[in-house]
């Protein structure tokens, strides 16, 4: 099942989706600038063979739920995140008000 519902953060909408899967969960919150997402979130690809593509995203593991991700310390960030002052281990709801 495929879910989608806005939320606000502050005075910013961004979309949550959540994808249940068999045994797992894929989850992401995203607005047009960029997104941060569970652990499927392949940070090192992004970085390097899609460099090109400039993405701003953030990685956080081992959470389960859409609130899990906005309160979890990003594992991992993406150099064009980083960019935006993105950083390792800031709170995932912290980094998308970054996103502008």
């Amino acid at each position: 099942m495929l879910e989608m519902t806005p939320i606000q953060i502050k005075d910013q909408t961004f979309i949550a989706v959540t994808l249940k899967l068999p045994k797992t969960n894929f989850m992401a919150v995203t607005n047009d600038v960029g997104y941060i997402m569970c652990g499927a979130l392949d940070v090192a690809l992004l970085n390097e063979k899609l460099k090109d593509r400039k993405i701003v995203a953030g990685r956080a593991v081992g959470v389960r739920t859409i609130e899990q991700l906005l309160e979890a310390p990003l594992e991992s960030v993406t150099s064009e995140a980083e960019q935006l002052g993105i950083t390792i281990g800031e709170i995932g709801r912290e980094a998308l008000l970054k996103m502008k």
